[in-house]
């Protein structure tokens, strides 16, 4: 199967849901013109390592996964579960995404025949990824309504620009998804706020960002827990995270520190954003609308959830899924998304 890498949003999505895809379903398949339409187009480091590690996980013949390719194969194997280790700088010294190769090889383990352990090395708060603490808040709690178990920790921070952080994963497979109904919220159960400040940095910020970002959700009228995480990392960096989740919803909303940035506006804008999401009718925030589409094409049946907002990212994700599965996948421009799945079995 030949799937297009610079149709839609163009980036690197469309590598990781494909691969995961093929590993899943034994389909061999060829990427052509792999983020195209970019500055620097082709696989960059952390492509290269998800490649790898799908192609690890499954057993799989693997060509042309090089820096700046725009084409990769996948001829898969079998994917059995253990454990396993990846690390992004191996491929080229950098902050790439730790949390981006797990969500690669994660599908395919949620139906192996047994359970896996998965250790990677790379970014762990770093831009355009999902940051460690949004996994294990609000996606991880968004992942169990299939039936899929995942316990995460952090060893070490990974910050820009030297990365180098750890994250492990333990995945507790799944017999065969079941279908998730979040058309409704319902009740917030809990507001987390979770601060992470490096120790290269004065430990004072993380109750600057803690207090700022409880102060504005209590403002209007979220009451919260608090987690604060001094961690070690190469580089310094600091991060804020606040989890929503409800009786039939997540949210999750990340500010990352930067040079120049005051620690009480990191954490007002991951509040501001809480905030908007609470006064919304959404079920679940925008990104992970488009990491949850995959499970819903894989689970058995008819699941439904009402995305914060429509992003070309989603659009992209659903025309990959309906491409390489039998998933039906309707989308409407208010965000809500209806996903019959294919009933993917564990070990299948």
């Amino acid at each position: 199967m030949r799937i297009d890498g610079s149709q839609g949003e163009g980036g690197g999505q469309i590598v990781r849901t494909s691969l995961s895809l093929a590993a899943l379903t034994g389909q061999e398949i060829e990427l052509e013109h792999i983020r195209a339409g970019r500055p620097r187009p082709g696989l960059a480091a952390q492509h290269v390592t998800c490649c790898q590690a799908v192609a690890q996980i499954c057993q799989g013949k693997l060509e042309h996964a090089e820096l700046g390719s725009q084409t990769v194969r996948l001829t898969p194997g079998r994917v059995t579960g253990g454990e396993y280790e990846f690390d992004v700088a191996a491929v080229r010294p950098s902050a790439g995404s730790a949390c981006l190769v797990l969500q690669s090889v994660l599908p395919p383990l949620a139906f192996a025949p047994r359970p896996s352990t998965v250790r990677i090395y790379g970014g762990t708060d770093v831009p355009w990824s999902p940051v460690f603490a949004y996994l294990k808040h609000t996606f991880a709690p968004a992942l169990a309504r299939f039936g899929i178990g995942l316990e995460l920790s952090r060893s070490r921070g990974g910050f820009y620009p030297a990365g180098g952080g750890c994250i492990t994963a333990h995945v507790r497979p799944c017999t065969k998804a079941a279908a998730v109904d979040l058309r409704s919220r319902g009740e917030l159960l809990g507001a987390t706020v979770i601060s992470t400040v490096t120790d290269g940095l004065p430990r004072r910020i993380l109750q600057r960002q803690t207090s700022a970002a409880s102060h504005a959700l209590k403002a209007a009228g979220i009451e919260t827990q608090v987690e604060e995480h001094y961690i070690s990392s190469h580089s310094p960096g600091t991060s804020c995270v606040i989890s929503l989740n409800y009786g039939h919803g997540h949210g999750g909303f990340t500010t990352l520190g930067k040079r120049g940035k005051p620690a009480e506006r990191v954490g007002q804008e991951a509040a501001q954003e809480a905030v908007q999401f609470a006064a919304s009718d959404a079920t679940v925030d925008q990104h992970l609308a488009d990491q949850l589409l995959l499970y819903m094409a894989l689970a058995e049946g008819r699941s439904e959830l009402r995305a914060e907002c429509v992003t070309e990212h989603l659009r992209t994700h659903a025309a990959v899924a309906c491409q390489m599965t039998d998933a039906q996948v309707e989308l409407q421009e208010n965000g809500m998304l209806t996903v019959t799945g294919v009933g993917v079995s564990a070990g299948v």
